[in-house]
């Protein structure tokens, strides 16, 4: 999905559905992301260059957090704070994947592109589920 097409769904819906969109999408990637991990470790390690034991324990808790930000999408209006900390992992997810390929993975190019790759895919759905928050709360008052 493209930038504009992601400003077009964020504009032409309500702020409520447009924030319920967003943590239900970062749900979606993020779950497939994890059975990746968990059901492929040993090819996707060598493609990555990365130890497939991390691969899996990435995995359990992308499925983790993937089922947590998928529930608080379903709710008809997410709490704030629930909201916030989404906001909050995901950016520091981000900040970890990008210190970690800088300090101490040494992964393979493929690797190192899906780790720079999904860094910036993460910070984004923060960005835009913040803004989505920020909106929602701006048309309540």
């Amino acid at each position: 999905m493209s930038a504009t097409q992601l400003a077009a769904l964020a504009r032409s819906t309500t702020p409520q559905s447009t924030l319920r969109r967003f943590l239900a999408l970062d749900a979606v990637v993020t779950g497939v992301n994890a059975l990746a991990y968990l059901a492929l470790p040993g090819p996707l390690g060598r493609f990555l260059g990365v130890d497939s034991a991390l691969l899996l324990a990435l995995g359990a808790f992308l499925a983790a957090y993937a089922a947590g930000v998928g529930l608080l999408a379903a709710r008809p209006a997410p709490p704030a704070p629930g909201v916030r900390a989404v906001v909050e992992v995901n950016l520091a997810w981000a900040v970890a994947s990008l210190l970690a390929l800088a300090l101490w993975l040494t992964p393979s190019t493929a690797g190192a592109v899906w780790t720079v790759l999904q860094a910036l895919t993460v910070a984004g759905f923060a960005v835009l589920q913040h803004t989505a928050l920020k909106a929602r709360q701006g048309s309540s008052v």
